[in-house]
């Protein structure tokens, strides 16, 4: 027994260094490959949510979805599966360390559909559409010539316009218009040349009836010299005559037989119409934008004939047959004032031409040629060059007061052009030649009836035959 206890003395020491050197050895052994056990203080990994459904976007190389997330990884120490780190002498053992979980990945967050963008941000190709460099800029005339149709390229015709109902031919209308004057004329010439040589009885007898015809002192003299040149002293029929008088009319009218131009430089076109009563301005007006309207340009009238209220009422008619805007007011208004206004306005539209009215008024009427005067200087403040035309109609039945108002109406107006009407209703159609002479200013058109297209340009040749009535 006492053996026993002192064997105990002895081997305490070494059993407990045994026991904890059996307990290290036991700590540096890996755990069982079969069931590794794992701290409850360590949660489990859950399994990841799924990613949402990102609905389809149209593709946009502009603009890149957002990159991912990316988490830095973590420098992972050396790795040393079987050594554990030696634990402090007195310390309790440590616990195995679990094997630590990647990182988790974090996924991009889901693109959602934005606002639109605008169309300047909006990628892809542009619309077909060229440049405004590059697309051709209209360029209108700047003169545009009006005489049968508008010749002009700013506009085709109207299919009306362009295929007009067959009509009976103008030199015949024509013809027809001056049939009384020439009528009389022949008759006239056919009673001095009978049996009659020309000596110098007969050539006053024949510049007498030439001037009664109203052709004027020196045309008269002009056809008187022509025949005295070449047939003094021999006989002559009356066929010889009128075929030697159209030949020295037709050399008086060449000159002044021109077209109507217009100057679209200046727009609107200022067409000022002045006249004495009832020499058919209002007529002439529509049959005037008749033609311009078929031609292709935009017409606007005004009505300034503010004394009589059926001239209104005609012009409206007249805008309303040939599409054209009228500019009217109330009965006795200030004229001056409307065509100020009417200017404005036809400026406004985009009107190429203004074509305005006026109230018919005796030469001899110092007020109202002054009233005249006032429309072209207000006119003048929106132009300096406006009017730009100035046509007087000339009624051929007035006879040779016609040659005073032309003198009158050009001083006060600037009259730079005619108009003759009525030449179907009178044996006086010899002073258009005679205006001619006298005062040499263009005549545009002539008149011989009330039908639209009735407005001709004038020819001096068809008019020297028609009232010669030579064919």
């Amino acid at each position: 027994m006492a053996f026993g206890f002192i064997k105990k003395i002895f081997t305490f020491g070494r059993n407990e260094v045994e026991e904890t050197q059996t307990e290290a050895e036991g700590a540096r052994q890996p755990p069982a490959p079969a069931a590794p056990e794992i701290p409850a203080a360590v949660p489990a990994e859950t399994p990841a949510a799924p990613e949402p459904t990102v609905p389809d976007l149209p593709a946009e190389p502009d603009i890149a979805p957002p990159a991912p997330v990316e988490v830095p990884e973590e420098t992972p120490a050396p790795e040393r599966p079987d050594v554990a780190e030696p634990s402090p002498p007195g310390a309790p053992p440590a616990a195995p360390v679990a094997p630590q979980a990647p990182p988790a990945q974090v996924p991009p967050p889901p693109v959602k559909p934005g606002p639109e963008v605008p169309a300047e941000a909006a990628p892809g190709p542009a619309p077909e559409t060229a440049p405004a460099e590059a697309l051709p800029t209209p360029v209108a005339p700047s003169r545009v010539t009006v005489a049968k149709a508008v010749e002009t390229k700013a506009q085709p015709a109207p299919a009306a316009a362009l295929a007009p109902a067959p009509r009976t031919p103008w030199f015949q209308r024509l013809t027809q218009g001056l049939s009384r004057s020439s009528r009389e004329l022949k008759e006239s010439i056919s009673g001095v040349f009978t049996r009659r040589k020309l000596d110098e009885d007969t050539l006053q007898d024949l510049e007498d009836v030439l001037i009664r015809a109203d052709l004027g002192m020196e045309t008269a003299i002009r056809v008187t010299d022509a025949l005295a040149s070449g047939r003094y002293g021999k006989d002559i029929s009356d066929e010889e005559v009128r075929g030697v008088m159209a030949a020295e009319i037709e050399k008086v009218l060449a000159p002044v037989a021109l077209p109507l131009e217009l100057d679209l430089s200046h727009k609107p076109h200022v067409v000022l119409v002045v006249g004495v009563n009832g020499t058919g301005k209002t007529t002439t007006i529509g049959k005037l934008a008749a033609k311009l309207t078929a031609g292709g340009l935009k017409v606007t009238l005004a009505a300034g004939d503010t004394f009589r209220a059926a001239a209104i009422e005609q012009l409206k008619i007249w805008g309303e047959r040939t599409g054209s805007e009228v500019v009217a007011s109330k009965l006795g208004a200030d004229a001056a004032s409307l065509a100020f206004d009417a200017y404005e306005k036809a400026r406004d539209a985009g009107s190429d031409v203004l074509v305005i009215d006026t109230a018919g008024r005796l030469q001899n009427k110092a007020e109202l040629m002054a009233e005249l005067e006032k429309i072209v200087r207000v006119l003048g403040k929106h132009d300096p060059d406006a009017p730009h035309t100035v046509l007087q109609t000339v009624d051929a039945t007035t006879g040779q007061n016609a040659l005073n108002q032309v003198e009158i109406f050009r001083n006060v107006a600037g009259v730079n052009g005619l108009v003759m009407t009525k030449l179907d209703g009178t044996a006086r159609g010899g002073i258009l030649v005679a205006i001619a002479a006298k005062h040499k200013l263009p005549v545009y058109f002539i008149g011989v009836g009330e039908q639209v297209d009735d407005l001709e340009p004038f020819s001096a040749g068809d008019f020297a035959k028609a009232i010669a009535g030579v064919n």
